[in-house]
């Protein structure tokens, strides 16, 4: 679990998707893919994965 600044709304729909980056800032650091493979495995094994971001309370997957 984070407790920092968390996902924004409009982004949470769009987290799992491959070459998705929410803070584009952050130049250089990541693809954009980790969680789209992240998804992918778990599908794979029959299972599922959801997000739960509340800013500076918490984010769980």
């Amino acid at each position: 679990m984070d407790k920092e600044r968390g996902i924004p709304l409009q982004d949470q729909e769009h987290v799992f998707e491959r070459f998705y980056r929410v803070d584009t800032s952050r130049k250089g650091e990541g693809l954009g893919i980790g969680l789209s493979i992240v998804k992918e495995n778990i599908a794979f094994h029959g299972g599922s994965i959801t997000l739960t971001s509340v800013p500076f309370e918490k984010t769980m997957f």
